[in-house]
C-alpha cells in the first residue's frame, strides 16, 4: 500500500492542470418547450370492443410543434385495455394512407404497449415528428383482445377507418388495410405538442361546440373557426364539447361539473375556458327550469377555474325556437340564465353569442341564414358567426382587459379586432 501511495505521489505532480483543476460548471440545458394542447375530444359514452382491430382515427391539430404525445382513455370502459400499437403519422392528402416518411411508433414509458385500467387515461412519452398547424394526424390503435366497452366520441364528425385484421396494420404507411370507415374516434381524447405555443383555449360546452349542424370532413365547427382566427397568437384550442351534455346532471357523458377537470383544467396549456351550456337542461327530460340551479353551476365552474389561474367566457344561450322541445316556459328559463350570463358577474367575460345569432324578427329563433334546418344548432355560416364572437370576447378592447392578465405573455391583443 505504501509503494501505490508512492507511485501516486509522483505521478500526480505530471498529470496535465486541466485535469486537476475541479470541474467547471457545466451550462445548464436549456428546457425542452412546454407541452400544450392542440386537439381534443371528450369521452361520450361506448361502443362493442372490436378484438384485433385497428383503429386508424383522424384528428386535425390547431397548433403545431416539434413534436408530439397522444392521450388514450379507458375512462368508461369496465375492463383493462390492452393496447397492441399505437402509431402517429401526418396525413396523406386524403383517406387513411400516411405522408411517406411520418409514421411513428408511440411508446409508453419506453415500451411499444400499455394496459389501461378502467376508468383511467394514459398519455404516450414524446414522439418526435414535426407538425404542422391546421395538420391532419393519423392516430392508429391496435387493441388485440376484447377489452370490454371500448370507449369513444360519437359525434366525429369526421371520417376515419378501421383495420378489422388490425395486427401489424398499426405501421402501414399506406392504407390499404383499412378498408372499413367510422363516424366516431376510438380510444384517442387528446394530442399535445412541444412547441412556442402560448397555450390552449378550452371549448367547453354540448353539441353546438361538439359541431351538430355543421359540414363532415370540413373542420367548420366553432372552435374550428376560432382556431383560425387565434393561430396568429400562437394560441390551440381544444374542442371539449359533447353532444347532449348537461350542466347540472349527468346526459351523454359525465355532467359538465363532473367533467371539467378531465376535460378541461387538467389539459397541458390550458389557459381560458369557454363555457357554452346549458340549453340541454332546459330542452332536456327532466327540465331544469331554475335559473339559481344554473348561477350556482356556473359559478362554481368559474371558482374550480380561477383555483387555477384559468379565466372563463361565459357564452350566452342561444335561441331554439322552432326545435319540437321548445316551450315558452324554457324560453323563459333561458332569457333568465341569459341575463345572469351577461350581468350576474360570474364570468371574466362574455361572448353573446345569442344576440350573434338570433332572427330580430323573432328572438325566440336563430337566424335561417345560421339555421341548418333544426331551428337548434348552427350552419357552417352559424358556426363563424359564434366564434367571431367568443374572439372578441377572448382579445377584444373591451375585455381583453378581464381576461389577459391570466394568459400567458404571448397572448397580446391586437390593435384591431374583427
Amino acid at each position: 500500500m505504501a509503494k501505490v501511495v508512492r507511485v501516486l505521489a509522483v505521478l500526480l505532480p505530471l498529470l496535465p492542470a486541466a485535469l486537476m483543476a475541479p470541474a467547471a460548471a457545466q451550462p445548464a440545458r436549456p428546457a425542452p418547450p412546454p407541452w400544450t394542447g392542440s386537439w381534443e375530444t371528450a369521452p361520450s359514452g361506448t361502443a362493442a370492443a372490436l378484438p384485433g382491430a385497428a383503429f386508424r382515427n383522424v384528428v386535425h391539430l390547431s397548433i403545431g410543434g416539434s413534436a408530439v404525445r397522444v392521450r388514450l382513455s379507458n375512462r368508461l370502459g369496465t375492463r383493462p385495455l390492452r393496447l397492441g400499437a399505437v402509431t402517429v403519422a401526418l396525413r396523406g392528402a386524403a383517406g387513411p394512407a400516411a405522408l411517406p416518411g411520418t409514421l411513428r411508433t408511440a411508446t409508453f414509458h419506453g415500451a411499444p404497449e400499455v394496459t389501461v385500467p378502467p376508468g383511467a387515461d394514459t398519455v404516450s412519452d414524446a414522439v418526435p415528428l414535426p407538425v404542422p398547424p391546421a395538420a391532419d394526424l393519423l392516430v392508429t390503435v391496435y387493441t388485440p383482445d376484447d377489452s370490454g366497452p371500448a370507449t369513444y366520441h360519437r359525434t366525429a364528425l369526421q371520417t376515419s377507418y378501421l383495420a378489422p385484421a388490425g395486427a401489424g396494420r398499426a405501421a402501414d404507411e399506406d392504407g390499404t388495410a383499412y378498408t372499413l370507415t367510422t363516424s366516431r374516434w376510438y380510444y384517442v381524447t387528446g394530442v399535445d405538442v412541444r412547441g412556442p405555443a402560448a397555450g390552449s383555449v378550452i371549448a367547453f360546452g354540448d353539441s353546438l361546440t361538439d359541431g351538430n349542424g355543421s359540414t363532415p370532413d370540413t373542420n367548420r365547427r366553432w372552435p374550428d373557426r376560432l382556431a383560425q382566427r387565434l393561430r396568429g397568437h400562437r394560441l390551440g384550442v381544444l374542442n371539449a364539447g359533447i353532444a347532449g351534455n348537461r350542466l347540472l346532471r349527468d346526459g351523454t357523458g359525465p355532467s359538465a361539473l363532473a367533467r371539467l377537470d378531465a376535460d378541461a383544467l387538467d389539459r397541458a396549456g390550458a389557459r381560458a375556458l369557454v363555457v357554452f351550456e346549458g340549453i340541454n337542461d332546459i330542452k332536456g327530460t327532466p327540465q331544469a327550469y331554475d335559473p339559481a340551479a344554473y348561477a350556482d353551476a356556473y359559478r362554481t365552474l368559474v371558482a374550480r377555474a380561477h383555483a387555477r389561474g384559468i379565466p372563463v367566457v361565459g357564452v350566452t344561450l342561444t335561441p331554439y325556437g322552432g326545435y319540437p322541445a321548445w316551450t315558452p316556459a324554457g324560453e323563459e328559463v333561458r332569457l333568465r340564465v341569459n341575463a345572469f350570463i351577461r350581468t350576474g358577474g360570474a364570468f371574466d367575460a362574455v361572448a353573446d353569442a345569442d344576440a350573434a345569432v338570433r332572427d330580430p324578427a323573432d328572438p325566440t329563433r336563430i337566424l335561417p341564414a345560421y339555421d341548418p334546418g333544426d331551428h337548434l344548432h348552427f350552419n357552417d355560416a352559424g358556426m363563424a358567426a359564434v366564434a367571431d364572437t367568443v374572439r372578441h370576447a377572448l382579445i377584444g378592447p373591451r375585455h381583453s382587459v378581464a381576461v389577459a392578465p391570466y394568459l400567458s405573455a404571448g397572448f397580446t391583443t391586437p390593435r384591431t379586432t374583427g
